[in-house]
């Protein structure tokens, strides 16, 4: 059963809203991998895909409220099997159906191993005007374990192919905590990234997700000493090249924040279309919901099947718990009344939760800001705790 809508104070406002266009198929599923992927055939169904992204998209245009995009994301799977022709196709349906902001963001997923100089042009001549490069790491043997199909070269490769095709805007996304992995082999993959030159960094541990090869079958990681050393040596070699850390595992160059994921973690609304892919959505009346797709590819592109998969409005009760989950990755956090501009309740709301994380010192004793101490943003899943309903 769907709440009755809650009662938005005068400070409550449509937030920004994004769209995340996600393409499922993958040349190979990676081990580690939970993502809603699918290894590819020889032949993808680009035109049948496309078709059906803009059916999807027809049935959620009620939610847009008058609203622009300030981002496009196009997640995987790997979105680089598509053709530019067929990306850029999506996103001509979206400008129109929708529209872009003058300065919108569209970023899109590649790996190395998908990478070829014309199509990569013609990507950006599409619109597309950032990459996020799946490097993972750029040595043989852990590239290897995580059963990534490049290698170390193309790597690299890959980073400056990007910058002749005119993505003066990419980012590495790279991981720690890798099978074999010392400290030095953690700080030589962040050097040979750092000399890439990226605008941004995603750097973060490995972790065993359900549902993987991984999980069933863990490979030996670094003991939780060695993790540690990694994390401290790291954050410091990327500091001093220049990358400030403005989120748990984002790193940046001064402006390069990437847009798309602050929206994420400042609370915006996003359309999710595509196979699994989900919302997050404000109504008219001040409610918030959330919408996920059919997961399977080729029951989303079946005509007797539902876009749909599920929805569900969240109740007041879970709002702060939800809110909370998102901005305090931020190293910053956000000014204490973006909860009401998102949520349309008082700030009274987290002030129990808030006593208590302030008295556990999770959290910075700032009536205008919510920013987690360097302790609570360590123990996060703690700090988050003290806001479940």
């Amino acid at each position: 059963m769907i709440p009755a809508a809650s009662q938005t104070l005068p400070g409550f406002a449509l937030p920004p809203l994004a769209a995340y266009v996600h393409i499922p198929w993958c040349v190979r599923k990676c081990p580690y991998c939970d993502f809603n992927s699918h290894t590819a055939d020889a032949q993808l169904p680009e035109d049948a895909y496309v078709a059906a992204l803009e059916a999807d998209l027809r049935e959620d245009l009620a939610y847009v409220q008058g609203r622009r995009l300030t981002s496009i994301f196009f997640g995987g799977g790997t979105p680089s099997l598509f053709s530019a022709s067929a990306l850029g196709r999506v996103l001509e349906m979206l400008e129109r159906a929708v529209g872009f902001a003058d300065d919108i963001e569209i970023t899109l997923e590649a790996n190395p191993g998908t990478f070829e100089q014309a199509k990569f042009r013609d990507y950006r001549s599409a619109g597309i005007n950032r990459l996020s490069i799946g490097v993972q790491s750029f040595q043989a043997d852990k590239l290897k374990a995580l059963g990534r199909i490049h290698d170390g070269a193309e790597a690299v490769r890959a980073a400056d192919m990007a910058r002749t095709a005119g993505f003066e805007n990419f980012n590495l996304d790279l991981m720690h905590g890798l099978p074999g992995q010392n400290l030095a082999d953690a700080l030589q993959d962040l050097q040979t990234a750092i000399a890439q030159q990226p605008t941004h960094l995603s750097w973060y541990q490995l972790t065993l997700e359900p549902n993987t090869v991984f999980w069933s079958r863990p490979p030996q990681l670094p003991e939780d000493d060695l993790l540690w050393d990694i994390q401290e040596a790291g954050q410091q070699t990327l500091s001093e090249a220049g990358y400030r850390q403005y989120e748990t595992s984002a790193y940046a160059q001064p402006g390069r924040q990437a847009r798309h994921n602050l929206n994420y973690w400042t609370f915006g609304d996003f359309l999710g279309i595509g196979a699994g892919a989900h919302a997050k959505l404000t109504l008219a009346d001040g409610r918030i919901l959330r919408r996920w797709k059919t997961r399977l590819p080729k029951d989303y592109l079946a005509a007797d099947k539902a876009f749909r998969a599920g929805e569900k409005c969240l109740p007041d009760e879970e709002l702060p718990f939800e809110f909370l989950m998102n901005v305090l990755r931020l190293t910053d956090g956000v000014p204490a009344m973006l909860f009401t501009e998102r949520t349309g309740l008082p700030l009274e709301r987290l002030a129990e939760g808030r006593r208590q994380a302030e008295v556990r010192g999770l959290l910075e004793r700032d009536a205008q800001r919510l920013l987690a101490t360097p302790h609570g943003q360590l123990f996060l899943n703690d700090l988050l705790q003290l806001f479940l309903p």
